[in-house]
């Protein structure tokens, strides 16, 4: 039902989808819900404290209007032309990316919930003819929401793997000798038992998963950070950047720590293009902690 639905509303110009966003759909999550907003400002006030009450109170309605916009394009999304989308979503650094993919037989991409995240998956249009994607997601309890997230994940290409499969894929694409890339959404906060790697991240001590750099490590691929900008509604452009060619010759934690440090920067260059809605500094300090 909810997979039909999406495919109504994607028939919609997207000019239409942005006034659902802006008069709706704002007004509703922001001053009616208000969804997450406690969660928001504490993150913008750890994260900024020598900001103004001023400037945060400015990218938090800044973020709340891209999170709106990032809900109606992915519908949008879903029965974009082709032509359309390579204009809205554009990925820089792409010969680099394949040469170095195509020498190991695979790649890590470490990316985050940036702009329109969702969208990121165009990545596989870019990639050298054989090469798949793979995208790792976390199941949903709804089912019904769940076949709707792999549904608007899947159109654009690649393929979406849960995340405690995604070995099993890798080793099985790489017995057929067929070259693969994983998407991995790594700045997502890790289980305090699971968690390993300790960075200061905007200004807290942040725990992250590492699975990026063990994978990395474990099948010799070189790992990539997407670079999210956005030039201006509804259009991206990704500048995908080398965190290690050689990431066997790493130390431990030294890719992660590359990780974090893009995505600050990422993050600083347009604060209100990342989910600050996600309660990402739920837990506490783990024992071991490097510095970036």
């Amino acid at each position: 039902m909810l997979v039909h639905c999406a495919s109504v509303v994607s028939r919609l110009p997207l000019r239409v989808l942005y006034w659902f966003a802006d008069w709706i759909l704002y007004p509703l999550m922001y001053h009616i819900v208000r969804y997450r907003r406690r969660i928001v400002a504490k993150n913008l006030r750890q994260s900024f404290p020598d900001w103004t009450e001023t400037r945060r109170k400015e990218i938090e309605r800044a973020f709340y209007h891209q999170l709106c916009d990032t809900f109606v394009e992915s519908f949008y999304g879903y029965r974009c032309p082709e032509e359309e989308m390579r204009e809205r979503v554009v990925f820089q650094n792409t010969e680099e990316v394949n040469r170095l993919i195509d020498a190991a037989g695979g790649g890590i991409f470490m990316l985050a919930h940036m702009g329109n995240w969702e969208w990121q998956a165009c990545i596989q249009r870019e990639l050298s003819p054989g090469v798949t994607e793979l995208n790792v997601y976390r199941r949903l309890k709804n089912k019904s929401a769940n076949r709707l997230m792999l549904a608007l994940r899947g159109k654009r290409g690649g393929e979406c793997v849960e995340k405690q499969q995604i070995l099993r894929e890798m080793l099985r694409y790489r017995a057929a000798h067929q070259p693969v890339t994983v998407g991995l959404l790594s700045d997502q906060k890790p289980r305090p038992a699971v968690t390993r790697t300790w960075l200061t991240f905007l200004n807290q001590e942040t725990g992250f998963l590492d699975g990026g750099e063990v994978l990395s490590k474990k099948f010799g691929y070189p790992v990539f950070y997407g670079h999210i900008r956005r030039p201006r509604r509804g259009y991206y452009v990704t500048d995908i950047r080398v965190l290690s060619a050689t990431p066997q010759e790493t130390a431990e934690g030294e890719i992660t720590a590359a990780y974090a440090r893009a995505l600050e920067q990422n993050i600083k260059e347009q604060p209100e293009l990342w989910l600050w809605s996600h309660n990402r500094w739920k837990y506490g300090n783990g024992e071991l902690r490097i510095e970036n």
